[in-house]
């Protein structure tokens, strides 16, 4: 198998007491587009500023196709690197038109450079704008001016820093999937940074969500959504109810049956966690009573106690006769009383057991 396009190995970064980079470890390939996930402080952007060659490690190897280009001693410069960046505020030269923005990297003669500018233009959608200066376009086609000019240099690495955030919601959406595409057939290796799991999901083959200056879970899209890590990290993807429960004889006790915790003494108090879009009504038996099955587990007795009419779907707040407080994703057209019984269940595959946070 041939050498990763990019290859991080144990790279650690510390600002006095602060370790904003951990012991982080990754491997992309040609063509390949991960995301650094987490929230603000987390050490991601610390990550792609070592990658990039702004920023020094204190430990830890970078290669690029096989060859180290730094160390804790050793380092090439950024414009040695063959890595393209493109930042969140864009980063146009106000004072150079389209075309010029783009060709900046480029070297040789200007009629070369101008072809390449305006090739790279009309694959943005932005043909017959070379002639124009960046103050006259609007923000998702000066996103897509520093997308062309990030690809110009054909670079073997892309670094993406957050550039979608500055953009409105309409925007986003139509400039991220022409930067994909761009990106995917250019078949440079892409690590890009974000905080919002929806874009990372959507765009990444690979996630390495990161807290705390460490990648704490690594892995495909759907892999890291629906096997959480821990709590953290099913919390970070979508709103999550927890159930607190006490183990006994290897069991988890909980208003929806027995769940498997091994591993764990009795007495042990652990979580147990379901998202909103898999708690489900079960109509069939409303009100008949609670029916064990293997896959569905048991069905447990709530009331309403509010419906939230939010557009495409409804939250509905449901209290247990145990006492917990859950809210179920449903249709929008659902709309419950205050009051109303209904009977609950929690699919066994779409419920986590973790320890609880200390």
């Amino acid at each position: 198998m041939s050498n990763p396009r990019l290859e991080i190995r144990n790279i650690s970064r510390r600002f006095d007491a602060l370790t904003a980079a951990d012991d982080v470890c990754l491997s992309l390939q040609q063509g390949q587009v991960t995301c650094l996930l987490g929230p603000s402080g987390c050490g991601k952007s610390t990550t792609l500023r070592i990658v990039a060659g702004v920023e020094r490690q204190d430990s830890g190897q970078i290669f690029v196709d096989g060859a180290l280009v730094c160390d804790g001693i050793r380092s090439l410069p950024p414009e040695q690197r063959n890595i393209g960046m493109m930042f969140q505020d864009f980063a146009l030269f106000p004072h150079l038109s389209v075309w010029e923005n783009v060709a900046f990297g480029l070297r040789g003669a200007k009629s070369a450079r101008k072809t390449r500018a305006h090739e790279l233009l009309e694959r943005v959608d932005l043909a017959g704008y070379g002639a124009q200066m960046p103050h006259e376009l609007s923000g998702g086609e000066q996103q897509r001016v520093a997308l062309a000019r990030a690809v110009a240099p054909r670079p073997k690495i892309m670094l993406l820093d957050e550039p979608f955030s500055g953009l409105d919601d309409r925007l986003r959406d139509g400039v991220r999937d022409e930067a994909l595409k761009v990106l995917r057939e250019d078949g440079a290796a892409v690590l890009m940074v974000t905080h919002d799991p929806a874009e990372a999901m959507k765009m990444s083959d690979e996630i390495a969500l990161m807290r705390g200056g460490r990648i704490v879970q690594k892995g495909a899209p759907y892999t890291i959504y629906n096997s959480p890590a821990d709590r953290d990290a099913a919390s970070f993807f979508s709103n999550i109810n927890v159930m607190t429960s006490k183990v006994k004889g290897s069991l988890a006790q909980t208003p929806f049956g027995e769940f498997f915790a091994p591993g764990h003494a009795d007495g042990t108090i652990l979580d147990i966690v379901i998202r909103p879009q898999y708690l489900r009504i079960d109509f069939d038996r409303a009100g008949q009573g609670p029916t064990p099955t293997d896959s569905m587990g048991q069905a447990a007795r709530a009331k309403v106690q509010r419906a939230r009419f939010l557009g495409q779907n409804s939250l509905v707040d449901f209290k247990l006769e145990q006492g917990d407080i859950l809210t179920a994703s449903v249709p929008s057209v659902f709309l419950p009383k205050a009051g109303t019984p209904f009977w609950l269940l929690a699919p066994r595959k779409h419920c986590y057991v973790f320890p609880r946070p200390a």
